[in-house]
């Protein structure tokens, strides 16, 4: 069994399920933890000594703490300064995209409004982040 999760901080159901809808098409079966919020990632990932997930996919508009804030304390943690982020966002706001490089983003993607390209977006993704790459060691 693969123990490369998956952190999917999104807080739109409907994004969630087309997410969870878009791995099975693609045959990912890493495990998918999803936190609604901020708040609730940053819990996840500062908690008891949890398997640190293998890609974090991050939307940047949520309530209680947005994307570009749980950038910010991710980067600023040694813990869980080099994990890979993926900003995948509706926003087209030109300065979300410049800000989420600047606080270390490894990857900005829009979310296609169409399901199929959606899926696709999400296989390539999980191909890319959960096969080719070669993370950094955890130290």
């Amino acid at each position: 069994m693969d123990t490369k999760i998956i952190l999917l901080i999104e807080d739109n159901l409907s994004d969630i399920e087309l997410t969870k809808r878009a791995f099975e098409k693609s045959r990912i079966s890493n495990k998918l933890v999803v936190a609604e919020d901020g708040q609730e990632a940053l819990d996840y990932l500062f908690g008891k000594g949890d398997l640190l997930p293998a890609v974090i996919l991050l939307d940047l508009k949520m309530p209680k703490m947005d994307g570009l804030e749980v950038l910010r304390h991710l980067r600023a943690n040694e813990r869980t300064k080099r994990l890979p982020v993926v900003v995948l966002t509706s926003s087209s706001e030109q300065q979300d995209l410049i800000e989420s490089y600047n606080l270390g983003a490894n990857s900005y993607i829009r979310k296609p409004v169409d399901f199929k390209k959606f899926a696709e977006a999400i296989r390539q993704l999980g191909l890319y982040w959960l096969v080719l790459n070669e993370p950094p060691p955890i130290e």
